[in-house]
C-alpha cells in the first residue's frame, strides 16, 4: 500500500503530520519545537540545548531513573537534538509500542525544571562546552560564525558558553521555557504503521491544554562581514582554515543548486578539493558544504594541513572555487544526482529517518513534500542552475579564519 501524509492542528495551534505506511515494521515518533540558538537572547545563549538535558531530568510525577528506564523496557532508540532553529525530542519503536512512546515523551516535554536537577546539570553543560574546545574544527567554526554575523542571533553558540552557562539562572531557563516551548510553536512528527487517528486523539489528550504564546522569530535576513581574523593556540600543531560565504537560504529554490554545487567542490569523495588537497598529500582534510537556515545561508569550506603548507593549501582552495563554475561538466551533475538519491531513497527506507525529514521540513518552513517530490528537485538541477547559483552567491566572498599553533612552523 502507498505510504500517505496525514496533518492534523489542535485548537491550542500543535500541529501533528504523519506519512503512515502500513506495511512498515517499525513507527518513529518526533516532538519539534521551533526554538534553537538563534531564537535565545544573548544573555542566556545556550539555554536551548541546556533545556533539551534538563527534559530528561524528570516531570512532576516522573524522576530521571523512570523516563530512561520506560524507553528502555519499550526497546527505544530514543535522544533528542538541538540546533540553532529547532529542538527535538524522538524515539524509533515497534508499533505497538507507539502508544506508551507517545506518552512518555509528551510528559518529558513538560519539565518540572528542579533547582537540584539544573545546578547539577550546569555542570554537565560546563564540561561539554570545555570538550568542544578541545577540538580545533569546532574552535574556528565557532569564532567564524560569529564574525560572519556579527552582533546576530545567528552568531550564537548551540551549547552556550562558559560564561553565558555559569551566569543562567534556573528562573530565566524557565521563563524562556514557558515562552517558547509552546502548543504553536511544537509539530510532532510520525511515520511508520501508525494509526492516525488514534495517535491525534491521545496527543489532544496528553498536550491539549499547552499553552499558545504566538512566540515568533525574526527571520529576516541578518548582515554580513567579509574579511580575515587569525587565532593562535598553543594545544594544536596543525594549521585549520576556514572560510564561510553567504549563500541560498532554506526558503530559496536554489538551494537544491547550492547544496550540489558545495559537494562537487568539496564532497568527501571525487570533488575537486579531495582531488587537489587531499589525493596530493597537501591536507589532510577539506571539505565543503551548504547549510540552509530560516533566511538565510552559507556555505563552508575547511581544510587543516601542515603549518608550513597553509598558504599554498588556501591557495589551491581559492584556485578550486575561482575554476568550479567553468570547470563543471556533465559528468560532475549525473554522478551527484545518483549519489543524492541513493541517499535519499535509502533514508526513505527507515520511519526514522522519514519521521525527521517531514518534521525538520515542516518544522523549518511549514510545509510537506514526499520523497519523490524532492528526488524530482534534485534531478531538475541543470549545469546552468549550477552556474546562476554559483554566480549569484560567489563563494570566494567570504569570511575566513585560520587557526594556527602559537608558533608558527615558518617563524
Amino acid at each position: 500500500m502507498p505510504i500517505t501524509f496525514k496533518k492534523h492542528t489542535l485548537p491550542n495551534g500543535l500541529t501533528i503530520i504523519a506519512e503512515c505506511d502500513p506495511d512498515a515494521h517499525t513507527a518513529a515518533i518526533g516532538y519539534f519545537v521551533r526554538t534553537g540558538a538563534r531564537d535565545e537572547a544573548s544573555k542566556v545563549m545556550g539555554v536551548s540545548h541546556f533545556l533539551e538535558h534538563m527534559m530528561f531530568k524528570g516531570t512532576e510525577s516522573l524522576t530521571s531513573d523512570d523516563i530512561n528506564r520506560g524507553f528502555d523496557e519499550l526497546g527505544a532508540r530514543n535522544n533528542a537534538f538541538t540546533s540553532n532553529e529547532m529542538t527535538c525530542f524522538y524515539a524509533h519503536i515497534l508499533p505497538e509500542h507507539l502508544t506508551s512512546a507517545t506518552n512518555l515523551l509528551a510528559q518529558m516535554m513538560r519539565p518540572a525544571l528542579r533547582t537540584a536537577d539544573f545546578d547539577m546539570e550546569k555542570g554537565v553543560i560546563l564540561e561539554e562546552i570545555a570538550m568542544y574546545k578541545d577540538n580545533p574544527f569546532w574552535v574556528l567554526y565557532e569564532s567564524c560564525v560569529e564574525r560572519h554575523y556579527p552582533n546576530h542571533p545567528m552568531s550564537h553558540r548551540v551549547l552556550g558558553t562558559t560564561e553565558t552557562i555559569t551566569d543562567l539562572a534556573r528562573d530565566e531557563m524557565a521563563a524562556y521555557f514557558d515562552h517558547r516551548y509552546s502548543a504553536d510553536t511544537t509539530t510532532v512528527a510520525l511515520a511508520g504503521r501508525i494509526d492516525f487517528d488514534r495517535s491525534v486523539a491521545q496527543i489532544e489528550t496528553l498536550c491539549g491544554t499547552w499553552p499558545k504564546t504566538n512566540a515568533r522569530r525574526d527571520a529576516s535576513a541578518p548582515p554580513i562581514w567579509q574579511g580575515e581574523f587569525e587565532m593562535r593556540d598553543e594545544k594544536v600543531s596543525r594549521a585549520y582554515l576556514l572560510g564561510m560565504s553567504l549563500a541560498p537560504s532554506a526558503q530559496d529554490p536554489r538551494r537544491y543548486a547550492a547544496a550540489m554545487l558545495a559537494q562537487i567542490l568539496g564532497g568527501s569523495d571525487n570533488s575537486r578539493l579531495h582531488w587537489a588537497l587531499i589525493e596530493t598529500g597537501l591536507a589532510d582534510e577539506a571539505q565543503s558544504a551548504h547549510d540552509p537556515h530560516d533566511g538565510t545561508g552559507e556555505y563552508y569550506v575547511y581544510c587543516s594541513c601542515d603549518p608550513d603548507k597553509a598558504d599554498e593549501c588556501w591557495a589551491v582552495v581559492k584556485r578550486e572555487i575561482a575554476n568550479l563554475s567553468a570547470s563543471l561538466t556533465p559528468d560532475d551533475l549525473s554522478r551527484l544526482r545518483n549519489k543524492l538519491a541513493t541517499a535519499v531513497t535509502l533514508g526513505g527506507e527507515k520511519p526514522h529517518d522519514r519521521m525527521h525529514r517531514i518534521g525538520r521540513l515542516w518544522t523549518l518552513l511549514g510545509e510537506y513534500r514526499t520523497l519523490e517530490e524532492e528526488l524530482e528537485q534534485i534531478n531538475r538541477v541543470t549545469l546552468d542552475d549550477l552556474r546562476a547559483v554559483a554566480a549569484a552567491y560567489p563563494i570566494s566572498n567570504m569570511t575566513f579564519g585560520r587557526l594556527l599553533p602559537a608558533t608558527a612552523a615558518s617563524e
